[in-house]
């Protein structure tokens, strides 16, 4: 399987003009020619381009879960785009963008749902359409675009989302998350997502893009943020992430109720007696 790179990005802009959207839809229609964002150095001239984000999305989306599919098999299971499940807070307006279920369906129970993943990726390089070709012009850094998880309000939608996953019942508590990028983070954000890893809102934010620029974060010291550019390394990651049985928890208890907890189910037979027995007394 392909990782996301330069041919990727062309191709979404020639598939879409080709079946869709006109080049207006899709680049910046600047004095000197029609550019994916604006270069640095020059200016905007007043113009927003909204209306790429919901093309980019569908055609992420469907990347996404081409790409994850093979995984998915290897696990007995299917990879199904915009996922539905009331139980998880998941509903038509915010659905999952991509989950691994038991079974091939929109409408999913939470217990068939093995893994979710919150996509946020978008065109990271700039591009330059004349001539009816699309010509790569620089990295995320030649132009003023904050590309995927490069841009703050992509993050704090994706933490919320899945705060919102993690507090709609206890059967959130097992389903892993995982957030799919293809940018890198800014240090910002380095030591905020290797502490939601910890806490266990998420398991990690991924990059799929191996090689954005030269010098870049390629993942963060406690491995909340990782960046994949072999196949089999991602795909064991993958495995290991959904075989893992994991349990979210989270409370704030006196010091004497969690003494208490602690000391009863230490009297249970193995350890994962006591860890049950922990979960389920934590829980009340």
């Amino acid at each position: 399987m392909n990782f996301w790179d330069i041919e990727t990005e062309k191709n979404f802009f020639i598939e879409a003009m080709r079946n869709f959207a006109s080049p207006e839809q899709l680049f910046y229609n600047l004095t000197d020619g029609y550019f994916a964002y604006v270069p640095k150095g020059k200016s905007a001239e007043r113009q927003t381009l909204q209306s790429r984000n919901s093309l980019i999305g569908q055609y992420t989306e469907k990347w996404s879960k081409d790409f994850f599919q093979p995984i998915a098999e290897s696990l007995g299971l299917f990879a199904v785009n915009s996922v539905v499940c009331p139980e998880l807070g998941l509903s038509i307006q915010s659905d999952a963008d991509l989950a691994f279920c038991t079974t091939n369906e929109i409408q999913q129970k939470a217990e068939n749902i093995k893994l979710l993943f919150e996509i946020k990726m978008s065109i990271v390089n700039n591009y330059k359409y004349e001539n009816g070709q699309v010509n790569y012009i620089g990295d995320y850094k030649s132009h003023k675009g904050n590309p995927s998880i490069l841009r703050s309000d992509s993050m704090l939608k994706a933490i919320g989302k899945s705060i919102n996953i993690r507090v709609s019942g206890t059967k959130s508590t097992k389903i892993p998350i995982i957030i799919l990028g293809n940018s890198p983070i800014t240090k910002n954000y380095s030591k905020k997502v290797d502490f939601l890893k910890k806490a266990g809102i998420i398991q990690s934010f991924i990059s799929l893009y191996p090689n954005p620029t030269d010098d870049f974060i390629f993942s963060t010291k406690g491995k909340g943020f990782q960046t994949f550019s072999d196949y089999q390394v991602l795909s064991n990651y993958i495995r290991e992430v959904v075989n893992s049985d994991m349990n979210f928890f989270s409370s704030m208890l006196p010091k004497r109720k969690l003494g208490q907890i602690i000391t009863i189910s230490a009297k249970e037979k193995d350890d994962i007696s006591k860890a049950e027995k922990f979960l389920s007394l934590i829980g009340e």
